[in-house]
């Protein structure tokens, strides 16, 4: 995962990546994103990882279309980048068409859950998630996507979560995503919780990166 740049000094994008640059560091140290970085990731524990990020995805992408006529997410909710629904076709055929034999870890579950809190009231803490994950994904997706391809050698129908076949310029699309989340932050009615929101954000994967690891080294090797 890649941080995002900096934009000015007064955006929530700014303070965002000020604030969780020590925690987004070890987020890519901890254990399964540190090997998926490092180009040395087992398909099983990128397997595991995606399961139990799909319950994320999902309820970030609910909370922000049940925000759609909310001024401060209308925006955002707009984009409808959906990831949910690539991640779940990569997951379809990886694990040969059923991957309900994936478990859902306790960690993956307490995230899910936490931006399902984030999305309550007037949702401006969906602002943090969403910083989090889509514009990680626009930052650093492509690199893991190549690493990927080498090791565990996916295939392109399984690495469709790192396409965004509606947008053709992604550099675009992230720069104008940063802008949107900037907009959205200078609207909501308290960018510190949001700020605080972010550097949750970034412990809980962090968590699910440890988590998902050991749920991996505890499988006997066949």
């Amino acid at each position: 995962m890649t941080a995002p740049s900096p934009t000015s000094p007064t955006s929530v994008v700014t303070d965002l990546y000020v604030s969780t640059k020590t925690l987004h560091t070890e987020a890519e140290r901890s254990g399964i994103i540190r090997d998926m970085l490092r180009g040395d990731v087992s398909r099983e524990g990128y397997v595991l990882l995606q399961r139990n990020l799909l319950p994320a995805y999902q309820a970030l992408e609910a909370g922000l279309e049940s925000h759609r006529d909310n001024p401060v997410l209308a925006a955002l909710a707009a984009y409808r980048l959906d990831r949910s629904s690539p991640l779940k076709a990569d997951l379809v055929a990886m694990c040969g068409g059923d991957f309900s034999a994936i478990p859902l870890l306790a960690e993956g579950t307490a995230y899910a859950k936490r931006i399902e809190e984030a999305a309550k009231g007037n949702g401006e803490l969906l602002i943090a998630h969403a910083y989090t994950r889509y514009l990680g994904d626009l930052s650093g997706g492509q690199i893991l996507k190549r690493l990927l391809a080498k090791k565990p050698g996916l295939q392109p129908n399984e690495l469709a979560f790192y396409d965004f076949p509606a947008h053709a310029d992604l550099a675009a699309l992230k720069s104008d995503y940063r802008n949107a989340l900037d907009a959205a932050g200078k609207l909501a009615a308290n960018p510190q919780a949001i700020v605080a929101e972010g550097s949750l954000a970034f412990q809980l994967n962090t968590d699910l990166s440890w988590a998902v690891q050991a749920a991996i080294e505890a499988v006997p090797a066949s």
